[in-house]
């Protein structure tokens, strides 16, 4: 029997028993001890995807295995994964020649101390629009926020709510991000195309955020400011080159390969490091990614199984017969990767779960593909900003802690008003979009 005759089966429910094998071990264990990163994300996909390659027992091994690695190689996934590689490069070799401290540096030069808070906000959508990663952001940018709240008197949970709203909107919106990089690939669609979809639906939440910082953070105490030089301006350059020529249309893989050439050529010119030192930034920045590629093709593997099992038929089935329209499809499209995300904390492996069964959806009812992926990641990084044991706001938290700051992760909560904005304008523009 070749692989081209192996059909996928009818739909079923038992096919999706691995989807709560992942779920048991993952977020049990996970509660259980109390640490929801204490799970190895790849170890829970190795286990749910032992538990689907046993369910078809009239298929051999060998040939469930054959579909299994079928879906780990498929050419999406690579694709996505190359994007992954290229990604971790440029921003390892961006950080290490001093981008990310001279983006810090100038955007807190320019921020007028009055509008203070609203500053950290839009310091921290710069810098996360630039690096790609509300994690990184929030690392670089939470302990500055922290030392300025006693001399500002600005609320803590303010503060750093700022910071990650801000964290948020560039995880959401950057070229580079690996939310981005997994929403447009398994939807196939162009990241322009999904960025300008993406900042339609966004910017009324991000006006809202800016108005209420503005008026939260009036009458702030003076707090030094830094002073920037032209070598902070130069370092910024790579970002500012990725976000240009990725809006005009310039192949991602081919940005950021420039990208990481010119940021090593600017490392090595303002002696950041020297060209060993940037073979070794490259090196480390593609290694960083490791877990992420892992996990991705291994999704991507699982999924097949889940496929030819008949699952993914039966989850298309079931919010079918619920949904008759453009409309709701696009809410299916929202609960699917928010209820994903709540379960696995983390916002990319939520795309790239749900992303295959929201290109399924939208080719049947005909969404547009790029409000499908621009739903994908909005969707995914609304409530990763809000869940108290996601990474962002542990992060956050620990930051905070160590500074001597206490900040309860509930207390953070309540005052991350930007991600709770982006879910309820997304829910807005589902339900006042106009089908075609």
């Amino acid at each position: 029997m070749s692989l081209e005759t192996v059909r996928d089966r009818e739909a079923s429910l038992k096919a999706l028993l691995p989807f709560g094998v992942f779920l048991v071990f993952y977020l049990g264990l996970s509660i259980w001890s109390g640490d929801f990163y204490r799970v190895s994300m790849p170890v829970a996909f190795l286990i749910a995807s032992a538990s689907a390659l046993l369910l078809d027992r009239n298929l051999p091994l060998t040939k469930k295995v054959d579909l299994y690695a079928h879906g780990m190689g498929d050419v999406n996934i690579m694709i996505m994964c190359l994007i992954f590689i290229l990604a971790g490069a440029f921003a390892a070799t961006a950080k290490g020649m001093g981008a990310v401290d001279s983006a810090v540096v100038i955007a807190r030069c320019l921020v007028p101390n009055r509008l203070l808070l609203l500053g950290m906000f839009l310091v921290s959508c710069f810098i996360s629009l630039a690096v790609g990663t509300s994690c990184g952001t929030i690392a670089a940018v939470a302990p500055i926020a922290v030392e300025l709240v006693a001399p500002t008197g600005i609320s803590p949970a303010l503060m750093l709510g700022a910071v990650i709203g801000g964290a948020m909107f560039g995880d959401n919106m950057s070229m580079i991000s690996d939310t981005t990089i997994a929403a447009t690939r398994t939807q196939d669609v162009p990241m322009r195309d999904k960025f300008i979809t993406n900042f339609r639906i966004v910017l009324p939440a991000a006006i809202v955020a800016i108005v209420i910082y503005l008026i939260a953070g009036r009458g702030s105490a003076d707090a030094l400011k830094p002073v920037f030089q032209w070598a902070d301006l130069l370092k910024v350059t790579p970002y500012l080159l990725i976000l240009i020529f990725a809006l005009i249309g310039m192949n991602v893989m081919a940005l950021l390969f420039l990208g990481t050439v010119l940021a090593a050529v600017i490392g090595i010119v303002t002696h950041s490091f020297d060209f060993w030192g940037a073979l070794d930034l490259c090196g480390k920045g593609t290694l960083s990614m490791s877990e992420t590629l892992i996990v991705a093709i291994l999704a991507g593997g699982l999924l097949s199984m889940i496929r030819h099992n008949g699952g993914i038929g039966y989850i298309l089935q079931k919010i079918s017969r619920n949904v008759s329209s453009q409309k709701g499809c696009e809410f299916g499209v929202f609960l699917l990767v928010a209820v994903i995300n709540l379960f696995t904390a983390n916002n990319t492996v939520a795309i790239v779960i749900a992303g295959p069964i929201a290109r399924e959806l939208s080719r049947k009812f005909r969404c547009e593909g790029r409000r499908i992926a621009s739903i994908l990641d909005t969707a995914s990084c609304a409530v990763q900003g809000l869940i108290p044991y996601g990474a962002q706001l542990l992060i956050a938290v620990g930051i905070a802690q160590t500074l001597n700051v206490k900040v309860p992760s509930l207390a953070l909560v309540t005052h991350l008003f930007y991600p709770q904005l982006i879910g309820v304008v997304l829910l807005i523009s589902i339900f006042i979009h106009r089908e075609k």
